[in-house]
């Protein structure tokens, strides 16, 4: 039985409003956590690194980057929902307009709130947008695919982002004291959001 298990409500109106609310906020907490300057995400330095050295925008390889996930998908026989389809299209979608219109800080303490608040938003959006029920986005279901397998969930985690972030360093992605930030961190604050951030909490 797979490790993460979670129980859906509210009506269907009120989990596709959750849903697409917690891909936006997703996108921008992409794109603070990016415009710091002080490291991204695993994954986002891996979509960074292809930006610097392929060209197109962040938000273009976060799109490309899901939908070829998701072919991964096949052999491990997950299924997509709307929530999987509306992840691949939309994150990349609303972290390349955040990033348009965030300023550069200009000062390290702007730096900071920038890495501080995009963990905690792109936190928060996990709750909502899984909390919806309506489909894992194509990252998340390659790991709870490997689950699936006999993987644990840490494991399969560890696995995949230590080696997405490995290729982005390689690539020109920023890795940085925000990357650290956000690996410590971004486990207990989803833990934290998730009850709170379902229909009917």
């Amino acid at each position: 039985m797979s490790e993460l298990s979670l129980p859906t409500f509210g009506s269907l109106p009120n989990r596709l409003l959750r849903l697409y609310a917690g891909l936006a906020l997703y996108g921008v907490g992409i794109a603070l956590q990016i415009r710091s300057y002080l490291g991204g995400s695993p994954w986002d330095v891996f979509h960074q690194g292809l930006s610097v050295h392929l060209g197109l925008s962040v938000g273009a390889w976060i799109i490309l980057v899901g939908a070829a996930v998701m072919l991964l998908w096949i052999p491990l026989r997950q299924r997509p929902g709307v929530g999987t389809v509306s992840n691949v299209v939309f994150v990349g979608l609303f972290a390349d307009a955040a990033m348009w219109l965030l300023p550069a800080p200009g000062a390290p303490v702007v730096s900071w709130a920038y890495l501080v608040a995009g963990v905690v938003v792109t936190a928060a959006a996990t709750g909502l947008y899984i909390g919806a029920g309506l489909g894992p986005g194509p990252r998340d279901g390659l790991m709870t695919g490997l689950n699936r397998l006999g993987l644990s969930i840490r494991a399969a985690r560890t696995a995949i982002e230590v080696t997405v972030l490995a290729v982005g360093w390689l690539l020109g992605g920023t890795v940085g004291v925000g990357t650290l930030v956000f690996a410590l961190a971004i486990g207990p604050l989803t833990q934290f959001f998730m009850p709170r951030m379902r229909p009917g909490a």
